[in-house]
C-alpha cells in the first residue's frame, strides 16, 4: 500500500496522533495496517516480541497464566496505547500473553524499526515513556482490585474500561467470556451482573449487554477506575 493510500486511513490511536504531522508521515513508511481478530493470540508468554502494535480499534487483553487452566486477565489496551512495550525496556520477550478479545484495526510495525525510531524521535520516545507509566498504573491497579475489591466492584470496573475502548454502551459478550476475563466462577458473574441490573445501571440479556446508567455506573465502581480514567486522560499532556 502506498503512501497515499496510508494517509487516508483514519488515524485512530492515540499514540500517532500525539506526533507532529510531519513525524507521523515519516513513520508510514514503516507502518502497515492490520486486522486484529477476535481471539487472535499475538504474542505468547516468553515469545520474542517481534511487531509491535498501535490499534485504532479494538481491544487487546494482557493475560497471564498461573496454571495450565487458570488464567486472569492482568491489563487491557486500545486506541489509547499500544501492544509490545517489552524490546521498549530492554527485554525481547513478554511474561504475558497479548490476545484480541474485541475486533478491530491497527497499525503493525517491526520492532526493530520501532526501537530505532524511539532512539532517533526525542518525542516518540517521551510518549512511550508516558504510555509505560500509564500501563504500569493500570496493572497495579488491577492487580490491588483483584485482590481486594468483590466480585461486583470488580465487573464494574471492567465493563467501563470495556466500554471505553469499544466507544459504545452496547455490546454482546457472554458470561462465560467475562468469567475467563476475571478469573473467577460464571456463576459469580451471573450474581454481580444480575446486582447492577437490579440496580437498573445495566440490562443484561442472552449475551446483550446494554449501560443504561454511566454516571450511576462509574458513582457504584470502585475508585481503581476514577484514577485509571484521570490517568489515561493525562498522560499525553
Amino acid at each position: 500500500m502506498n503512501e497515499n493510500a496510508l494517509q487516508n486511513i483514519p488515524l485512530g490511536n492515540k499514540m500517532l496522533a500525539a506526533l507532529p504531522a510531519k513525524e507521523y508521515r515519516r513513520l508510514l513508511a514503516k507502518l502497515e495496517p492490520v486486522d486484529l481478530q477476535f481471539g487472535e493470540t499475538i504474542y505468547e508468554p516468553n515469545e520474542r516480541v517481534k511487531n509491535v502494535y498501535f490499534p485504532n480499534s479494538g481491544i487487546v487483553s494482557f493475560m497471564t497464566t498461573v496454571e495450565k487452566s487458570s488464567s486472569l486477565e492482568v491489563g487491557l489496551v486500545g486506541n489509547e496505547g499500544m501492544v509490545g512495550l517489552s524490546p521498549f525496556l530492554g527485554t525481547a520477550k513478554s511474561p504475558n500473553t497479548a490476545i484480541v478479545r474485541a475486533t478491530g484495526v491497527a497499525w503493525k510495525m517491526k520492532a526493530a524499526d520501532f526501537l530505532r525510531e524511539c532512539r532517533e524521535n526525542v518525542l516518540l520516545s517521551s510518549i512511550v515513556h508516558r504510555y509505560t507509566h500509564l500501563l504500569l498504573t493500570q496493572l497495579s491497579l488491577v492487580g490491588a482490585c483483584n485482590r481486594f475489591h468483590p466480585i461486583v466492584k470488580r465487573l464494574t470496573c471492567w465493563l467501563l474500561m470495556t466500554s471505553d475502548r469499544m466507544g459504545t454502551e452496547k455490546f454482546q459478550i457472554t458470561q462465560q467470556f467475562i468469567s475467563n476475563m476475571l478469573g473467577v466462577r460464571r456463576e459469580a458473574i451471573a450474581m454481580a451482573a444480575g446486582s447492577l441490573q437490579e440496580k437498573q445501571l445495566i440490562s443484561y440479556s442472552r449475551g446483550n449487554l446494554s449501560i443504561l446508567n454511566r454516571t450511576g455506573l462509574e458513582a457504584f465502581a470502585c475508585k481503581c477506575y476514577a484514577i485509571m480514567k484521570e490517568e489515561e486522560q493525562n498522560y499525553l499532556n
